[in-house]
C-alpha cells in the first residue's frame, strides 16, 4: 500500500521530500557526530587534533546533506541540504546543551553559532554536491530501473 503522502510530494512541487531529508540525516549522524561527540568529550589543547575532528565533522555534514540533495524529488538539492546539515546539527547540539545544563557546565552560544554557519555552508556544499550528481545522471539504487 502506498503512502498518501507520497501523492502529495509528487503533486505539490517545492516540498520538503521527508525521506531525503532523514536519509541525509541518518548518513550525518553516522560520519559527522561521532567527531563533534569525540571532540567536545576530547577537550583537548592540541590545534592539530582539534582541526582534524573539526575537518571531519563539517566533512561528515557535507556527506550528509549531499546524500539528502541527491535522493531528493523536490527539485530543491541546495534547501535539502542545508536543512538536513542544519537541523540534524540543532537537534544534537539541543541534545549536548541539556547535557550541560544538567552537569551544571557552561555553555558558549557564541561558539554554537560559529559551528552553525559552518555547518550550513557544509550543507550548501553538500547540496552543491547532490545537484551536480543529479545532473550528471547518477541515480540512487531505488530509482534505478530494473
Amino acid at each position: 500500500m502506498t503512502d498518501p503522502l507520497d501523492k502529495i510530494n509528487a503533486v505539490l512541487p517545492g516540498r520538503w521530500d521527508v525521506d531525503a531529508l532523514r536519509a541525509g540525516a541518518g548518513v550525518t549522524l553516522v560520519f559527522a557526530v561521532p567527531f563533534f561527540v569525540f571532540a567536545a568529550l576530547l577537550d583537548s589543547d592540541s590545534n592539530g587534533t582539534n582541526t582534524l575532528l573539526f575537518f571531519g565533522f563539517v566533512l561528515g555534514f557535507t556527506l550528509g546533506a549531499g546524500c539528502a540533495a541527491w535522493v531528493q524529488r523536490a527539485g530543491a538539492p541546495f534547501s535539502h541540504g542545508i536543512v538536513t546539515a542544519s537541523g540534524t546539527f540543532l537537534v544534537v547540539q539541543a541534545i549536548l546543551i541539556l547535557v550541560a545544563l544538567l552537569r551544571g557546565s557552561t555553555i558558549n552560544w557564541l561558539s554554537i553559532f560559529f559551528t552553525l554557519t559552518f555547518v550550513a555552508f557544509a550543507g550548501l556544499m553538500g547540496g552543491i554536491l547532490g545537484n551536480r550528481l543529479q545532473r550528471r545522471g547518477f541515480v540512487p539504487s531505488q530509482r534505478r530501473s530494473r
